[in-house]
């Protein structure tokens, strides 16, 4: 690459730009999310073997880990103990002793050594019959020159059945020497200085192929600040714009408030309560509202935006609810338009499936100001709805929509209120994080009388007792939800269908009651048919996968049957648990444990002692990190690709601080030292 090239267009050229990369090995990375240069060099290594300690033969010990030297004594000897089996075996000396390196099925290797050659061999050791054994080791040549996979610490990558480890570290190798101390310091050398921070060629280098331990430490240690720092820079930078799009409303004191509170045919907890006052007093300031408001599952977060709704047209303007689901949008409706319509109110819903002279009706009338609440799915985002005065956005289970969906809506508005709920618990270290753009409300109590769903972790031993146990429960009127983590069967993993498993359920185990099924591939419309005919009763069990996740109110729905629970996440199996516990009678959550890994028993034993939503999220991104955590995107933030949300949650507070600091000085990020800065964030957040 010449001097005058743009490290950017080289950064942006395609994986096949790269030495070794032909179209198929491309497709291969292309699986593995690397498209491009960039990509490659940002693949970081999910672990490392260290192969730089070498012993000498007499040192190995049974059950060693480790490099050694030796010279190749004889050629390789095989044999074929039956047939599709070869074995290849090779004799090599040191000074102080011999061992056997072992293959199988490698019958290349007889053209590879050469007696007297020197190699290096890496792998792991065996005593047997009193003599060392190493079985599929590493080799390289010993020669002049850098040794590329032994001697040295060696980055262990992420890969696919088709795409080796040493593919991988070859295309990262000729990548890295493409761009060998050209890539540009987004970081300024104030911060930089101020903690501690490696220069960005110097870190990339040595994430990937680390010259020492310490080298290593400080490569992780300077792109994990990176990353927390653009991270909180961008959504410091959502703030910003927010609080700077002017002045918000300012909604009036609410007289009728106390008595449509006591009209509620229920009465509020003291934690919806308090929520409720945050809401307010944002409301009636000139501040610009952009609030989060977390719940566990049936804590009763949308009374709460209803209360907030009401205030909103009391005090002249528009309200809306936007949901991820029909079904959602349909239950909101029912459950808000009675309360609203005796206070004169007119509450409308908009989903894609209302006719065509019913959405032209409603647009109307949010143009013209007759309706003032309206509740809906994204339909409600399309250009043609205009509002004549929008004073208040809410929007449910806020991981469905990202930051921008949210935004789209805002728009509609002169800069409206926002409220964002979800029945996620995030840990409490972690919420006022990931929510930089967002104050934050907990409502942690649910109401009284609400009966905890009594869990048990089972194995494939207590089949046929859950069953009779099922039966029981739809004999006396009740419904069940079964849920299967995959939609077929998979060569890779061994996990139950939701298909097959449904078939099971309804041909043989219960062949005379009504299974209805719903899973990921099916069409949206036969989704909200299936779940609208569980939600009326006509279906007794729904076998799913997890697309019942979000809020769907089914009082009747009892038991809860998840199999392969050890597949979801603890946040997931709590969510999944939510949807039943609903109404008046006894719910149980049934967890099909098929894993007897330690962690998995741990995790099972959290589920069956606590029903508190924020003390599973901290056990879970204790157990599994928040790479599953969090899901793929699923928080309208952008992916962690080697930061550790537990782990290094010390660097975190740094780089809040350092964020703080470039903004206090430079709110908008426009000196030359903070350019490329806003660049990164730009590309990070548009991505999203």
């Amino acid at each position: 690459m010449d001097a005058g090239t743009n490290i950017k267009s080289v950064l942006g050229k395609s994986v096949r730009y790269l030495k070794g990369v032909g179209e198929s090995k491309s497709l291969l990375f292309n699986k593995i999310g690397i498209f491009t240069v960039e990509d490659v060099i940002y693949y970081f290594p999910r672990e490392y073997e260290d192969r730089s300690r070498i012993k000498s033969i007499i040192q190995l010990k049974d059950g060693d880990e480790c490099s050694f030297e030796g010279t190749v004594v004889t050629g390789i000897t095989e044999t074929r103990p039956r047939k599709g089996l070869t074995i290849q075996k090779l004799l090599i000396r040191d000074g102080t002793g011999t061992i056997i390196a072992t293959w199988y099925n490698h019958s290349f290797l007889k053209k590879t050594f050469k007696v007297g050659e020197r190699y290096v061999f890496y792998g792991k050791i065996t005593r047997k019959y009193g003599h060392l054994e190493v079985q599929n080791p590493v080799y390289e040549k010993l020669q002049a020159g850098e040794m590329k996979n032994t001697c040295r610490i060696i980055p262990i990558y992420h890969a696919t059945a088709r795409l080796t480890q040493n593919a991988i570290r070859n295309v990262i190798r000729n990548a890295l020497e493409l761009v060998e101390g050209k890539l540009e310091e987004p970081i300024p050398a104030k911060i930089r200085n101020k903690y501690y921070l490696s220069e960005l060629n110097y870190s990339i280098q040595n994430i990937h192929f680390p010259n020492s331990d310490e080298d290593f430490k400080n490569a992780r240690y300077r792109l994990v600040f990176e990353e927390f720092l653009l991270l909180q820079l961008g959504l410091l930078n959502i703030k910003n714009t927010l609080e700077n799009a002017g002045k918000g409303i300012v909604f009036k004191k609410t007289p009728d408030m106390e008595k449509f509170i006591k009209e509620l045919p229920f009465e509020l907890t003291s934690a919806q309560k308090k929520v409720f006052a945050e809401i307010e007093k944002d409301m009636e300031s000139p501040k610009i509202m952009n609030r989060l408001v977390q719940g566990d599952v049936g804590s009763g977060k949308t009374i709460v935006a209803v209360l907030a709704l009401f205030k909103a047209v009391r005090s002249g303007y528009q309200g809306t609810l936007m949901v991820p689901t029909e079904i959602l949008a349909e239950q909101h409706y029912k459950s808000i338009n009675p309360l609203m319509e005796k206070w004169g109110i007119k509450t409308v819903l908009l989903t894609g499936s209302v006719t065509k002279s019913e959405k032209k009706e409603i647009i109307e009338g949010l143009k013209d100001g007759s309706i003032d609440i309206v509740i809906g799915t994204h339909a409600l985002i399309e250009d043609n709805v205009e509002f004549k005065q929008l004073g208040l956005v809410v929007t449910d289970e806020q991981h469905r929509f990202g930051v921008r969906q949210r935004t789209a809506l805002s728009m509609k508005g002169e800069n409206p209120d926002v409220i964002v709920m979800t029945a996620t618990p995030i840990p409490r270290t972690l919420a006022l994080i990931l929510y930089g753009d967002l104050d934050i409300s907990i409502i942690d109590e649910l109401p009284p009388g609400r009966k905890p769903v009594k869990t048990y972790a089972v194995d494939e031993t207590m089949r046929t007792r859950i069953n009779n146990f099922i039966r029981r429960q739809v004999q006396e009127g009740r419904q069940v939800y079964i849920v299967c983590p995959l939609v077929e069967e998979s060569d890779a993993v061994d996990a139950k269908s939701a298909l097959e498993t449904a078939e099971r359920i309804a041909t043989k185990d219960f062949p005379d009651l009504n299974v209805g099924l719903i899973h990921g591939r099916m069409k949206p419309n036969e989704k909200e048919d299936i779940m609208s005919r569980f939600v009326k009763g006509e279906i007794n069990i729904l076998v799913s996968t997890t697309v019942i996740e979000v809020g769907v109110n089914v009082p009747n729905a009892t038991v809860m049957v998840i199999e392969n629970a050890e597949r979801f996440g603890l946040a997931q199996l709590h969510q999944l648990r939510g949807r039943v516990g609903r109404g008046e009678h006894q719910s149980y959550c049934i967890l099909y444990n098929a894993s007897d890994t330690e962690i998995a028993r741990q995790r099972m034993s959290v589920m069956e002692k606590t029903n508190d939503g924020f003390v599973i999220s901290e056990k879970d991104l204790e157990l599994r990190g928040p790479g599953d955590f969090f899901g793929t995107r699923q928080h309208g933030i952008p992916d962690l690709k080697i930061a550790n949300l537990y782990r290094d949650v010390e660097i975190l507070k740094k780089a809040q601080k350092a964020a703080l600091e470039i903004m206090e000085e430079d709110r908008f990020l426009e000196k030359p030292e903070n350019r490329l800065l806003k660049d990164k964030i730009k590309e990070k957040f548009l991505s999203v």
